[in-house]
């Protein structure tokens, strides 16, 4: 599966745009719609010049691959397109690692689809406080999970 127009939207918003490197509320660095590595895998230093929104745009897709591959990759229960692009977002954002590990993986791979969904809102943290963005991009991800495709 490859991500939709929802995964894109979702990251835009809660992403947001920079043209410039920036340190996230986590302190690593970032770029464009939270990329924090560029096309060819250079990690985002703070000396980096601005990138335009296009530029972001074109990091973005491009760096999407390798999430829609993890998820592909560590799901092996049937998803809908809505929950792939939750879910995809949610790696994108903490990370395939933090998906390959988690408990919201491991209930979704039991086909218990409403408790992974409730796995959603546990991760709330960066730099190890709770951030409020990520309270609404985690409510978000799981309404967009538990939205049937029509």
């Amino acid at each position: 599966m490859q991500v939709s127009g929802n995964c894109l939207k979702i990251i835009r918003e809660f992403e947001g745009f920079s043209a410039k490197p920036y340190r996230c509320p986590a302190g690593v660095l970032t770029i464009g719609y939270g990329s924090t590595r560029y096309e060819n895998g250079t990690p985002v230093k703070l000396t980096d010049p601005p990138i335009t929104e296009a530029k972001a745009e074109e990091i973005m897709r491009a760096t999407l691959g390798q999430y829609e591959a993890a998820v592909n990759r560590y799901v092996t229960v049937p998803l809908n397109q809505h929950q792939f692009d939750a879910l995809v977002d949610f790696a994108y954002n903490a990370g395939a690692q933090n998906l390959r590990t988690s408990t919201l993986l491991k209930l979704l791979n039991q086909k218990n689809y409403t408790d992974a969904a409730n796995q959603f809102g546990k991760w709330i943290y960066g730099g190890g406080e709770k951030l409020e963005g990520l309270v609404r991009r985690r409510a978000s991800e799981r309404k967009l999970f538990e939205t049937p495709v029509a």
